[in-house]
């Protein structure tokens, strides 16, 4: 049986899942679930996640959610000696520390391009301070790597990559930060998933924001 997943390609979070599950050639049953149109928010929804958060997996039964901890499943449970999330405690190690630092990434670009966008408002001078601060950083623990972690793609690289390729979406400006721009450029040629699970239509994209800023302000209006 394939694993169901409860995501939307819109989210980050699940297309690092999505990636990861191409990497090990896992079949995954896409269940697609619309947030601007509160479908998260459904009692036939809250019973898988009360948390009524995205990605969710049901493996046969084994409810999931949190797309780390998710990630971290697939490679435990259907590939343990791949170098994906490698067994070497110390290496290992590594990789959940990128994967921790992967949430200051998200709440940065979330911050200062995906909220400004989505809603149609300027990023505030604090967030994009702290988006600069923190893509600096990332490009300095880059260098000259191919990988995140060394000489092997892990799920460190698939979490990043989600969270940063929307940069590349929304066409921002990845000048300022050369290593980070050769290791995202080299991952998407080098493993072809990459654009097929985040490359999205520009018209897609603008229909997208305009259902996103309509259901957040509908909901704002009857608080």
């Amino acid at each position: 049986m394939p694993i169901h997943i409860y995501a939307t390609r819109y989210s980050p979070p699940c297309r690092a899942v999505l990636m990861t599950a191409k990497q090990l050639n896992i079949d995954l049953n896409l269940k697609t679930i619309h947030l601007n149109e509160g479908q998260h928010l459904t009692e036939d929804y809250l019973k898988i996640n009360p948390a009524h958060s995205i990605p969710t997996i049901d493996d046969n039964g084994f409810i999931l959610w949190e797309s780390r901890a998710i990630m971290q499943y697939l490679c435990n449970r259907y590939a343990p000696d791949s170098p994906l999330y490698p067994t070497d405690a110390t290496k290992r190690a590594l990789v959940d520390r990128w994967l921790n630092f992967d949430h200051t990434l998200t709440i940065a670009v979330r911050d200062a391009c995906l909220r400004p966008y989505f809603m149609g408002v300027e990023p505030t001078e604090q967030s994009l301070k702290v988006f600069n601060d923190t893509m600096k950083l990332l490009d300095e623990l880059i260098g000259n790597k191919k990988y995140l972690n060394g000489n092997h793609l892990t799920i460190a690289d698939l979490s990043v990559l989600a969270t940063t390729y929307t940069l590349k979406i929304l066409n921002k400006d990845m000048t300022p930060f050369p290593n980070f721009k050769t290791w995202i450029t080299g991952l998407t040629a080098e493993f072809p998933y990459v654009e097929e699970i985040n490359k999205f239509d520009e018209n897609d994209i603008k229909s997208q924001m305009n259902k996103t800023k309509t259901f957040f302000l509908e909901k704002l209006s009857k608080k």
